[in-house]
């Protein structure tokens, strides 16, 4: 048994009794309902926010991927639900379902552009292979180290339980170049061997023996430098983890592959003696190797002749190097933002006005650039003038608050359509705005590069005033001309218009009226007042008692708001409370338990973050605050400031770290504290050429030194100290096992790993160029951390052979009395 007597149509509403009298007399009854007194009907609320999509009224959906969810196959389900709902459902209601942004678009892009990068980087790679051993079964030998260690590392990540992403897919395009490394230290011994004369399993057995030590040390500290990586725990360290894991297993793979494979192969593959004593000739390639290498050889014993002369390269080589990194040091930035096919606004007029009127202001930036709509105006767009627009939305809301949101035919210039969506925003007075592409790394637009400056206090009055001058003195030294924005959350005026009423305890009680039961009244008469929820069909339907839509067209037509008595009588609202015509604040933020008002400032992408919170505290925070701003109120930098403060110093504690580290494993190889020193001396020169290599790539494009471009020089630490390792190494054999002088060890040890150290660091250098050379999407994350690495090898390689021998000879002293010592 079930009683039933919910409202579920507009009947049973009108038969709601209110009220009901019996007259004794006459034996009757009088009855009051609600379809007495009230119109009851279906309608709809007042709208709180109007959405247009290229003009024409809209809904817009937004979908959030699950963490964990793979991305690319959520979106193609979702495109063939929209194109099913398009041919079914939809056309019933004259509706049509369109998707005007997909992220993934522009990660398939960033994908294929790495996975392009893999490809030329590799063939660049055999390439520099096989013009140097000019042998194809010996190129082959090594090659094949980069399909092992790639297809490896596909299983590594798997199994560390990382996914293959821009970053990650970054991570394996570098370590293409790097992957050679050992194989080709393994397989130019055993081809030397063979030179020699000796048999192919000699040559194999021999040549994979002498430096495999060698080979395994500089394996590691390519690996070792990621280690401290994998304990950041900033968001950053997130986007470290994924290349990191990349390059270190890809490294330790290769490495695996060239104590095992290589020597196997090579045994196998490599020619007679004959055919390796005639090698292919390449005149000009072997005329400029000759040349160089004889010159490099008359340097290098010209230095290792006198300790004086030893001391000099050193000092000129250090002091230059450490110099031009200080010179050369650019300001940081945060994390790169990316390039979506995305311009994102967030428009606030100022406190007071209503949907009419926020939408006015909407409209003015839809006509801005209604001319771009490729819709209607085509998909060319004449040379000089903005891209054509693929989609253009803009949403705006009662409470004052607009969001627009375009999207470009051509994906790479969508930058340019934000001066065109700023211009019309601040036509309107005290109107704020940010206008950007949202980055990669931030669901909220402009937040990836927002600088946050917070008024806190108690006194809402004090902060607003404090607020306002930090605001005037903001656009002063940022103008907005030069591409400063700033937006004040809430605004900077105290608040909206408001209207509030004083209930009279006296006037109300001789009614006998209650004060909720006069609030009720008025909001009735205002917006209506939500009574109750009620089901019609499978629908959840607010009902909702609703004065006459004229009931107040003005101010002071609140005054005269009906309110009824429990006797019946129908007074005025005036006679109950005073009423006052005043100002309240739209939103009140506490950060920390205080009332706050954030400002919040993004510089163009032109001026570094740094560079901006640098002058924001000298030329804006400083003189405020030392000029006597009231008790209580406080004013602290926070957003992107203090993440990329933090950042950055959590990124040279692992600077440090990796090197410490880099330095014990190689004192357990050499058995020694003063030769590891020997090889870290080249780490300046490595700095010095990565940021003269990424000051050179800003005169094309700008790319700054964010924090992803800093991993750069961890690399460094890892990959550069390779080649001191291998001269160093063969010196100490040299000058240990056969007794040589230190200077005629150097000199020979120069001679013999000259060709495998310019085989490895080429087609390292090769390998890589890819990433730095071919823009696209995606390039603007990893292209400067592709130009240190690029830029502190190539320089490195090269002072490398002049600073390791004149160290090895300038400490030769030191290293004989130690082991004088030892034998005594």
């Amino acid at each position: 048994m079930r009683v039933d007597g919910t409202l579920i149509t507009p009947e049973r509403i009108r038969a709601v009794l209110l009220r009901s009298e019996r007259d004794t007399s006459g034996d009757r009854t009088a009855r009051l309902t609600v379809g007495d007194v009230a119109h009851v009907d279906f309608g709809h609320k007042r709208p709180t926010m109007v959405l247009r999509s290229l003009g024409d009224p809209a809904i817009s959906l937004s979908l959030l991927a699950e963490t964990g969810t793979n991305v690319m196959t959520t979106m193609d389900r979702v495109r063939n639900t929209i194109n099913e709902m398009n041919a079914t459902i939809l056309p019933r209601q004259g509706l049509h379902l369109r998707l005007v942004y997909d992220q993934t678009d522009y990660v398939k892009n960033a994908i294929n552009l790495v996975v392009q990068n893999i490809y030329i980087g590799g063939a660049l790679a055999a390439l520099i292979l096989f013009i140097f051993l000019r042998s194809v079964p010996a190129t082959l030998v090594v090659s094949l180290a980069i399909p092992i260690s790639v297809i490896g590392t596909f299983v590594g990540m798997n199994i560390l339980g990382r996914s293959l992403n821009v970053i990650s897919l970054a991570g394996l395009a570098f370590a293409v170049g790097m992957v050679v490394d050992a194989a080709i230290v393994v397989l130019e011994n055993i081809f030397r061997h063979r030179e020699d004369g000796l048999s192919r399993a000699q040559a194999a057995e021999t040549g994979a023996r002498q430096v495999c030590g060698a080979v395994l040390v500089s394996s590691l500290t390519t690996i070792v430098v990621f280690i401290p990586l994998l304990m950041m725990k900033q968001e950053t360290g997130q986007l470290f983890r994924d290349i990191a894991v990349a390059i270190a297993v890809s490294v330790g793979l290769s490495m695996v592959v060239a104590i095992t494979v290589i020597p196997v192969l090579a045994r196998r593959l490599l020619g007679p003696v004959n055919s390796m004593r005639k090698p292919l000739s390449l005149p000009f390639l072997d005329a400029f190797g000759t040349a160089f290498s004889d010159r490099l050889n008359r340097r290098i014993t010209h230095i290792t002749a006198s300790r004086k002369a030893s001391g000099l390269t050193i000092l000129i080589i250090t002091t230059a190097s450490i110099a031009v990194s200080v010179l050369l040091m650019p300001k940081l930035e945060y994390l790169p933002e990316g390039n979506r096919n995305m311009a994102f606004g967030s428009v606030r007029p100022p406190p007071g006005y209503n949907l009419k009127t926020t939408m006015s202001v909407a409209e003015r930036i839809e006509t801005a650039v209604r001319p771009l709509w490729a819709r209607d105006t085509g998909r060319e767009s004449p040379p000089g003038t903005p891209p054509k627009i693929e989609s253009f939305s803009f949403n705006a809301f009662e409470s004052g608050y607009i969001e627009v949101m375009a999207t470009a035919v051509d994906p790479s210039r969508v930058a340019e359509l934000i001066p065109v969506m700023r211009a019309p925003i601040f036509d309107e007075p005290g109107t704020y705005g940010f206008m950007s592409q949202p980055s990669l790394f931030s669901r909220r637009s402009g937040s990836a590069r927002a600088i946050s400056v917070e008024v806190s206090g108690d006194d809402l009055e004090s902060i607003a005033a404090v607020a306002r001058r930090l605001a005037a003195t903001i656009e002063s030294v940022f103008p907005r001309r030069a591409g400063f924005q700033l937006q004040p959350r809430p605004g900077l005026e105290l608040g909206a218009p408001e209207v509030r009423l004083f209930p009279d305890p006296v006037r109300l009680r001789d009614a006998g009226v209650s004060a909720k039961d006069f609030a009720h009244a008025i909001d009735v008469f205002n917006d209506g007042m939500r009574v109750v929820e009620v089901n019609v069909g499978n629908q959840r339907i607010d009902l909702t008692l609703k004065g006459p839509d004229n009931a107040q067209e003005a101010t002071q037509d609140i005054a005269k708001l009906p309110v009824v008595t429990p006797s019946g009588t129908v007074v005025q609202a005036k006679s109950l409370a005073d009423i006052e015509v005043t100002e309240g604040p739209t939103e009140i933020r506490h950060i920390e338990g205080r009332r706050t008002i954030t400002l919040q400032i993004r510089p163009p992408t032109s001026v570094a973050l740094q560079t901006t919170i640098e002058r924001l505290k000298a030329e804006v925070i400083d003189p405020i605050a030392q000029d006597h701003l009231p008790e209580g109120i406080r004013i602290t930098i926070s957003g992107v400031a203090s993440k990329l403060a933090d950042t950055w110093s959590e990124m040279t504690w692992q600077l440090g770290i990796s090197a410490v580290v880099v330095y014990l494993i190689m004192a357990a190889l050499f058995e020694s504290v003063l030769y590891p020193l020997i090889i870290m001396a080249t780490l300046p020169m490595a700095s010095a050429g990565a940021l003269a290599c990424l000051g050179v790539l800003n005169l094309f494009v700008y790319t700054p030194l964010d924090m992803l471009t800093v991993l750069g020089f961890v690399i460094l630490i890892g990959i550069v100290v390779n080649n001191a390792i291998l001269l160093v190494h063969q010196s100490l054999f040299l000058a240990r096992k056969r007794n040589l002088p230190m200077a005629e060890a150097v000199a020979i040890a120069t001679r013999t790993r000259i060709r495998p150290i310019f085989m490895s660091t080429l087609t390292s250098l090769f390998g890589m160029a890819p990433l730095v050379l071919f823009p696209g999407a995606g390039s603007e994350l990893y292209r400067g951390l592709g130009a240190v690495v690029l830029g502190g090898l190539t320089l490195s390689t090269f002072l490398t052979l002049l600073v390791i021998p004149a160290l090895m000879c300038l400490v030769e002293p030191l290293s004989l009395k130690k082991h004088t010592g030892k034998a005594a």
